[in-house]
């Protein structure tokens, strides 16, 4: 057992990470119901948002850097989608095998339908809310992920 005892901003910060890890996995149960009759998953989802948002056509190994996850489960999720028509991959002219990764017509349209279910949804679990509340936690959130990605890169 280790003899360093945490400060009282790591306990919060330990708390704060249960809390996390809790409301994600919540996140993605009431996500994987919310988009289901679309034919999606809270994974799908994700990565459609993030091909979405992107300001130009990027790699698969971008967008899993830009989400924090391996590039393999992103793959996996974006080869299915590309079995569906969702996405479309196109040369990349800045490296040989990793192609862009695009929406087709009918990934943007299945996208925008997720958004139209997620709009309501949000707007209901932010109600009374406030949004300074809202934003300071995303600035701690912001801080914490600041760090470890500092960290991370530091170490093998």
């Amino acid at each position: 057992m280790s003899k360093i005892k945490r400060t009282k901003a790591g306990e919060a910060v330990t708390a704060l990470i249960l809390d996390v890890f809790r409301l994600n996995g919540l996140l993605l149960l009431a996500g994987d119901r919310l988009v289901d009759d679309l034919g999606l998953t809270s994974a799908r989802w994700q990565v459609l948002g993030a091909i979405a948002y992107a300001e130009r056509a990027e790699s698969v190994a971008w967008h899993a850097r830009t989400m924090g996850l391996h590039r393999q489960g992103i793959q996996r999720i974006v080869n299915e989608l590309e079995k569906q028509d969702i996405v479309e991959f196109q040369p990349n002219p800045h490296h040989k095998r990793a192609h862009l990764v695009l929406l087709t017509s009918k990934g943007q349209t299945l996208y925008e339908a997720a958004m139209a279910l997620q709009n309501p949804w949000v707007n209901s679990l932010s109600k009374g809310l406030a949004v300074k509340d809202v934003n300071a936690a995303r600035d701690v959130v912001e801080q914490l992920k600041t760090r470890l990605e500092e960290v991370l890169k530091d170490t093998p």
